[in-house]
């Protein structure tokens, strides 16, 4: 497909005020786990991300990844139990989440941005503890009796991938 001198103009001519109105700020961009499917997909996303950055747009990516999350516990024979549409986590589950987040997608993102010309780096939560969370529990009402029940999402100060870091 060519596009033609006067498209890119027009398109230039649109996009200035935003890249004005957004210059030199940090815009923080989630890239859904749902979005993640084909690698032209992800390459395209890092080349738009590069882009941001050659227009003096800081972006900030935060990543998702919870197909692909699933995907490796049912490779690994690893049950995902859902509670109002959120992972329950347990121990086996949370070593899984960090391998596939940390190890996985992070990796390849940041390789995928640098190969278009970027300059990116991968951090996690744990990382220089940047993300301080606590155990949470949810409210959830079952559909067919219509009760409400607090329900667990797991990883207890007891479970060991969490007590070595109790902050996340």
């Amino acid at each position: 497909m060519s596009v033609s001198a006067h498209d890119i103009a027009r398109v230039l001519i649109e996009a200035l005020p935003h890249m004005q109105r957004y210059d030199e700020e940090v815009v923080v961009v989630k890239y859904g786990g749902h979005a993640m499917g084909a690698e032209a997909s992800a390459r395209s996303f890092a080349h738009d991300i590069v882009l941001m950055e050659q227009t003096a747009i800081n972006p900030v990516v935060v990543h998702g990844g919870g197909p692909q999350i699933g995907d490796m516990l049912k490779r690994l024979g690893i049950e995902s139990h859902f509670a109002g549409g959120l992972r329950v986590t347990d121990e086996k589950t949370i070593e899984v989440v960090e391998m596939v987040l940390a190890g996985s997608i992070n990796k390849q993102l940041v390789g995928f941005i640098n190969a278009a010309g970027g300059k990116a780096i991968g951090l996690t939560g744990k990382d220089g503890n940047m993300v301080v969370a606590r155990k949470a529990n949810r409210t959830v009402v079952d559909p067919a009796s219509k009760i409400e029940e607090e329900v667990d999402l797991g990883c207890s100060p007891t479970c060991r991938a969490c007590s070595t870091n109790p902050r996340i």
